[in-house]
């Protein structure tokens, strides 16, 4: 079972090069006119900006990415803030990033990966950071897909939903994107800064009357919401792709030609659990995605390590042997902890118990973090570098 383990993270860790940001970076830099600016925005934004100086040597570059992956590079300007939820660093890296546009003499170039969202908290006129922090941590315990939250932040920004073009205008901007987000809508990744909004202030009331929170929305938000204008016609801009999650599927894909490779997973942990297995024959079995949670609890975890625990539960029922599953984020991280996932195996669960853990309440709770603790089945990589959504492996041998 060792050797399982030990595959299923070779096959993991293919995944997570096959999105090293300097090569994707350095594999597109051509198609790129020479800046006058250079923004780097994101969990890759220091090895994106470190390969775009490499061509462009001497272009003002400012960095804005998580506290993880934040390190001094030379010729930059790193500044770190809040993620997943934003923070007073993020508000004032973001109106940073719209003096250095404000200011801008030529064409910039933006670096845009995932996180983005989160690290340039720029709200809108009349809301005040505390209230889009309440508005984040609503959409994200509230089970709503990426794209859904994306639409929703974009309509309380000034730089999200292509805010950041607006900045810039008169000056083009030409934007290198590695991908977060299943189907790589531009709009999403990084909540589109350089892209078309994914809607409109009413489909964003819409969205959150449906996830039954529109009522725990701060007032002035919800009164921005409802007095909003429609948006005005973007400048000229180029959004080039230049990694995603399916890439990254792809490449561990390759890794093992014999492997069976599903469609993106996506949707509630519970339902992509069976899905899963559903899917999953004797062999290996590889997907991508980004699935959700619903917050019921106060535990710590996130939606790589409860859907790890929810395939050994399918697993049990199955009747399984011989297995084990990697579930983890490209990143490195999970949710709020300092897991990137799960790593489980048949006996994950009778680990639990023998801990003295009840794994049923430990799920109610949300608290998939401290049972897969006490199984010492938490897939820890520390931060990668990089960030294109989720990424996983079922090795079977019954």
């Amino acid at each position: 079972m060792t050797d399982l383990r030990a595959h299923a993270r070779q096959i993991f860790t293919a995944g997570v090069v096959a999105a090293d940001p300097r090569a994707a970076v350095a594999r597109h830099i051509g198609e790129v006119d020479q800046p006058a600016l250079m923004i780097a925005v994101g969990k890759a934004g220091v090895q994106m900006a470190e390969a775009a100086l490499a061509a462009f040597p001497g272009v003002p570059t400012r960095v804005v990415t998580n506290y993880e992956n934040a390190v001094d590079l030379a010729g930059t300007r790193v500044m770190a803030a809040g993620h997943p939820v934003p923070d007073e660093n993020g508000a004032i890296a973001a109106e940073a990033v719209l003096d250095d546009l404000g200011q801008v003499t030529g064409p910039v170039l933006a670096l845009i990966s995932g996180g983005g969202s989160a690290l340039l908290p720029a709200p809108a006129d009349g809301v005040s950071l505390a209230e889009k922090a309440r508005l984040n941590a609503l959409l994200l315990g509230a089970g709503l897909d990426i794209t859904q939250m994306n639409l929703v932040r974009q309509q309380v920004s000034r730089i999200k939903g292509g805010g950041f073009l607006q900045a810039a205008a008169p000056h083009p901007v030409t934007a290198l994107i590695l991908s977060d987000v299943v189907g790589d809508d531009l709009s999403t990744i990084a909540s589109g800064p350089t892209a078309p909004p994914l809607g409109t202030a009413a489909q964003a009331i819409e969205v959150l009357d449906q996830a039954r929170i529109w009522d725990q929305v701060p007032g002035a938000i919800q009164t921005h919401l409802k007095n909003a204008r429609a948006p005005s016609r973007l400048p000229n801009h180029r959004n080039i792709l230049i990694g995603s999650n399916g890439q990254s599927v792809a490449a561990m894909a390759e890794k093992v030609p014999q492997a069976k490779v599903l469609d993106p997973v996506e949707g509630d942990v519970a339902d992509a659990a069976k899905a899963i297995c559903d899917q999953a024959g004797s062999g290996i079995t590889l997907w991508g995605g980004e699935t959700t949670v619903v917050l019921k609890g106060t535990g710590r975890g996130g939606r790589n390590q409860e859907l790890a625990l929810r395939i050994a539960l399918q697993a049990k029922d199955r009747g399984w042997t011989k297995w084990t599953c990697l579930q983890g984020g490209s990143d490195g991280r999970d949710g709020p902890t300092d897991a990137a996932g799960g790593l489980v195996d048949e006996g994950t669960l009778d680990r639990i118990k023998a801990a003295g853990g009840d794994l049923g309440g430990l799920l109610a709770n949300n608290d998939s973090y401290a049972a897969l603790h006490l199984a010492g089945d938490l897939l820890m990589t520390e931060a990668t570098g990089t960030n294109v959504a989720d990424l996983g492996v079922l090795i079977r041998q019954d």
